[in-house]
């Protein structure tokens, strides 16, 4: 009997290192792709940062002077405090949109898949050169929002992307635009929340407003902090829309010079490709730190229910 036993445990073991060859046999390729396309050039990006790079020669090892450069480089500090102004300001901005959008649209209005698609298509065009190039003329000194002001008999209205002043709120609108993502996500956490709390709290007389904040609030803060952390990231990752509205330029005077946009002029345009490396890590370590902080920083307000 033992050794029936013992026939059958060999049979469980062979099977089970059989399955195991065949789990890993079809996650190769992605084992593969996660090497050589990731793990490998962060490795390569990070021995960059320490050298002075410029593509046309084999790196120099200078140590940390690239990151000590940073810290006196007046234009990469102005492309910190810019993008951080727009990841700070578009992203509530965007979330609070989406948020109300899906409120509306889960009441169960007549059409909901045909609103829910109109909504959620600037999600997918948002970050194209072809709005990106729309979004440039529309905000034009003679584009359709200065076209309707003068109708409105505003004789002298502003070039809105040509003005240091008014030029970076133009593509944080851009990026509220794009709520669609974000209000998907927020619809399909607002269909989750069982009906019996908001008829409790209607037999109890609670107002509309207050099943807002103390039903829907918390058991959706889960959903808000996911999109929260992923729209802080996009962000950060921000590029198309600042490179085709400034030019490639980050104007004027630098009020549209994003970290990426910084990064890619000195990587790409100056062939700095060492500093860049290093602008790189620090934008990794950047969004690492906001991260963090939004974990860190949820146990105070996420609600889960188990």
């Amino acid at each position: 009997m033992s050794a029936l036993n013992e026939l059958r445990q060999l049979k469980g073991v062979k099977q089970e290192s059989t399955d195991n060859k065949a789990a890993y046999l079809f996650l190769l390729p992605w084992l593969i792709g996660l090497v050589v396309i990731t793990i490998g050039p962060m490795i390569a990006s990070l021995y960059l940062s320490f050298t002075d790079y410029s593509l046309l020669a084999a790196p120099d090892w200078i140590g940390i002077k690239n990151y000590q450069r940073m810290a006196s480089d007046p234009r990469l500090l102005n492309s910190i405090r810019v993008t951080l102004t727009y990841v700070l300001v578009s992203t509530p901005l965007q979330l609070g949109l989406a948020l109300v959008i899906a409120v509306l649209l889960n009441r169960g209005m007549r059409g909901l898949a045909f609103y829910r698609s109109v909504f959620y298509l600037p999600s997918l065009m948002g970050s194209s050169v072809a709005i990106a190039l729309l979004w440039r003329q529309i905000f034009g000194t003679d584009g359709l929002i200065n076209q309707i002001l003068r109708g409105l008999g505003w004789a002298n209205p502003p070039g809105w992307i040509a003005d240091p002043g008014t030029a970076l709120y133009t593509i944080i609108l851009l990026h509220v635009w794009t709520f669609g993502s974000p209000m998907i996500i927020f619809l399909a956490g607002l269909r989750q929340i069982p009906d019996m709390y908001y008829e409790a709290a209607s037999v109890d007389g609670a107002s509309k407003w207050t099943q807002f904040w103390h039903i829907t609030m918390p058991l959706l803060s889960p959903i808000i902090f996911f999109n929260l952390v992923l729209q802080i990231i996009g962000a950060f990752q921000s590029f198309t829309q600042a490179f085709i509205v400034s030019g490639g330029n980050g104007g004027p005077s630098d009020s549209t010079m994003f970290y990426t946009l910084y990064l890619y002029q000195k990587g790409f345009a100056q062939l700095e490709m060492g500093y860049a490396a290093a602008m790189a890590w620090l934008l990794v370590l950047i969004v690492g730190i906001f991260t963090f902080l939004n974990f860190f920083l949820s146990k105070y307000w996420v609600f889960y229910d188990d």
